[in-house]
């Protein structure tokens, strides 16, 4: 149980530090409204991603179900982690100099944020796995779907320039999103 204990503090930090990267990035449009226009795509982006980290904090308290814990498996938790901070620093650069506004940076950037996107998802398997063979969502056939379609989906968007698809796609991702959390959970 210490392990868990040290596991569950460098999660904490991490994705608390992603957290207010996120925050941090989103408050300078209330601050400074004049300086940067918000994109509406990007902005829905920065909400899907406060989502997943939300939802992957809570999950991981599943972690307690690992009796038995080796570096491996610390090494890969804290991997995991990174991909989601990494997600945020993409969303919100130190600066937009080279860029028109967040519009132009996103789609400059789109084959890094989906591609770390489709990474993240991928690697949601091995956190499953590393639950052991007697994790619930090993019963789950939805499960596997939403993790194939999903990086399915971050490959298309890779290859797709189309700003409307970019635009359904988000919200395609957020309204599953919450039905996803609210099923998993059980919320009324």
């Amino acid at each position: 149980m210490e392990e868990f204990t040290h596991i569950k503090s460098i999660i904490g930090i991490i994705l608390g530090l992603g957290l207010t990267h996120l925050i941090k990035g989103s408050v300078v449009f209330i601050q400074h409204p004049g300086r940067k226009k918000p994109y509406y795509v990007h902005a829905l982006w920065v909400f899907y991603v406060f989502m997943l980290i939300i939802h992957f904090w809570w999950w991981e308290f599943n972690l307690k179900l690992i009796t038995e814990w080796y570096f491996a498996d610390y090494f890969f938790i804290i991997c995991y982690i990174l991909i989601f901070y990494l997600l945020c620093a993409l969303l919100y650069p130190d600066d937009l100099n080279d860029y028109t506004g967040y519009e132009d940076y996103f789609y400059s950037r789109k084959k890094w944020f989906f591609a770390i996107l489709a990474i993240s998802f991928a690697a949601d398997l091995i956190d499953t796995a590393i639950k052991g063979g007697n994790y619930f969502l090993y019963n789950q056939g939805e499960y596997y779907v939403r993790i194939i379609s999903h990086i399915i989906l971050c490959f298309a968007a890779i290859k797709v320039h189309n700003k409307t698809f970019h635009t359904v796609l988000v919200l395609l991702f957020i309204v599953y999103e919450l039905s996803y959390i609210l099923r998993l959970f059980n919320v009324e």
